[in-house]
């Protein structure tokens, strides 16, 4: 199994990761607002602003203040090693 860095010393496995997506349109923040509601939403922000949203194949929704390209070259970087 294959874990990626999201921030802050969190780890989430790589290979559950649907998408990586800005939280900046009104879609995405329905999305978290949803997630929220339903108990989905994983914060990993450690209250700095939300950059970054990890859809996972559970429906979860993670939120992080990394910024998509840094999560995007993380998962790129993570492809060829395993973190066991």
């Amino acid at each position: 199994m294959k874990f990626i860095n999201i921030g802050y010393g969190n780890m989430i496995s790589s290979e559950r990761i649907v998408t990586i997506v800005s939280p900046e349109s009104a879609p995405i923040k329905r999305m978290i607002q949803e997630a929220r509601d339903d108990g989905r939403a994983i914060d990993a922000t450690y209250g700095r602003k939300t950059r970054a949203v990890i859809v996972m194949d559970s429906g979860h929704i993670i939120l992080s203040s990394l910024i998509t390209e840094t999560l995007a070259a993380r998962l790129n970087d993570s492809g060829g090693s395993e973190n066991e």
